[in-house]
């Protein structure tokens, strides 16, 4: 969906209702393609290892039942290690494996580039621009995102936007983007926000490493040569984009909302230290203009939708549809997601279309969020006190138990891949 748009400027771009300039940052879809085929292979080889303990600490605890009741009890098999606490293992046992020892030097390793005060105030950006930014990352970023087609066919494996589990994985995104966001104890090493993006690096490697298993055995399943790596190098560049740069030129100003060149600054400099914890290329995210120009080159390469997309796309709709706490009909989210994403992917994606109602009600949404943004910008005393109160208010609706998750994640699989063809 790409084009000139009738522009006379020939660096001009318009791609999805979206316009812009086309710069030596941008990098074509043949450039990008390497990147494909390029992975985690740090995270990946602790896969393993990380099995093999499992496996021990589950067989210690099995027999110190059987010692506790003196009578055999039926084996609970070999524990799945997408259930399992992933960290907790790479925590207590990295001394033990060198892959392990190798992935823990790493995260907990801190770059020269990391400059603590400019993690705290794009911290503070995030809940500064609390709903805006919530709305943009749920409607834009995630739900637009179904649009990536290649990056569907890995997520359409794992279950993961089913209409059944999708409000729990959105809560579970949640988490991780508040703790990544609470305080600068949490994202440094050992820390809430620190850990739990250690758990979804992890995470993501164990399910890459059982999807190529399984593609190993039956390449229908899975085609890596046409898709490339799942959850490869480009998609968690992409995957970093939806959280910082996607938010700040699309989601954000499509709500009517502009960050300062400051705040821009600070929130990609926040995100790029959570792409070196997760295992992303940090390097297109050195500079707002390097972090803008991958995000449209993804969006130009990347966002082309399939029939899965719209259906995980709708899933999410459907998922959020009269909870909590929004409480919003179907109609209010499609204007919200109609808003977020325009009316060109909106239609790819099947988004259906609201009444007029739906759209003054998703206006007001919006225009609430411009009049509190305006406020805490003019009033520093007002913002400093709207941030303190978000950051408690955020997680308070995250973990009640009937608004939320109702307890912390540890961001464990509740579908796991595998090849139903026997």
């Amino acid at each position: 969906m790409e084009s000139k748009g009738g522009y006379t400027d020939p660096n001009m771009r318009r791609c999805w209702d979206y316009d812009f300039r086309w710069t030596p940052h941008h990098l074509t879809a043949d450039q990008m393609e390497p990147l494909r085929h390029q992975m985690d292979s740090l995270a990946s080889d602790c896969v393993e290892p990380l099995s093999e303990l499992a496996a021990a600490a589950a067989e210690k605890a099995e027999g110190a039942t059987i010692s506790d009741t003196s009578e055999k009890q039926p084996s609970t098999g070999k524990p799945d290690l997408l259930k399992t606490d992933m960290y907790a293992l790479l925590r207590d046992n990295h001394s033990k494996n060198k892959a392990l020892e190798a992935l823990w030097k790493q995260v907990t390793t801190i770059p020269d580039w990391v400059d603590w005060e400019q993690i705290d105030r794009g911290q503070r950006v995030y809940y500064r621009y609390g709903q805006p930014m919530t709305i943009a990352l749920t409607f834009q970023s995630l739900l637009g995102g179904m649009g990536a087609g290649k990056i569907v066919e890995t997520l359409s494996r794992t279950g993961g936007f089913s209409a059944k589990v999708v409000r729990h994985r959105l809560l579970e995104t949640f988490q991780h983007t508040l703790q990544v966001s609470q305080s600068l104890e949490s994202i440094r090493p050992g820390g809430a926000g620190h850990a739990s993006t250690i758990r979804v690096r992890l995470l993501h490697a164990a399910v890459r490493n059982r999807i190529l298993k399984l593609s190993s055995k039956r390449p229908t399943y899975y085609d890596v040569e046409k898709l490339g790596i799942p959850i490869n190098d480009l998609d968690c560049i992409g995957t970093i984009c939806s959280f910082a740069p996607t938010v700040i030129w699309i989601g954000l100003p499509r709500q009517g909302i502009y960050l300062s060149e400051q705040e821009t600054t600070d929130y990609i400099a926040l995100w790029r230290l959570v792409a070196w914890y997760i295992g992303t290329p940090t390097e297109w995210f050195e500079s707002p203009e390097k972090a803008r120009g991958i995000m449209e080159s993804i969006l130009v390469a990347e966002v082309h939708p399939t029939r899965m997309s719209g259906v995980l796309a709708r899933n999410i709709i459907l998922g959020l549809e009269k909870t909590p706490p929004l409480y919003a009909s179907r109609g209010v989210l499609e204007a919200m997601t109609r808003q977020l994403i325009g009316t060109e992917l909106a239609n790819a994606l099947g988004i259906g279309h609201p009444s007029p109602f739906a759209w003054a009600f998703a206006a007001w949404v919006f225009l609430y969020g411009i009049l509190w943004s305006f406020i805490c910008r003019a009033m520093p005393f007002v913002d400093s006190t709207h941030i303190k109160s978000s950051r408690t208010q955020f997680w308070k609706v995250l973990m009640d138990v009937k608004t939320g998750l109702g307890k912390e994640t540890s961001f464990d699989f509740k579908y796991i891949p595998q090849d139903e063809k026997k």
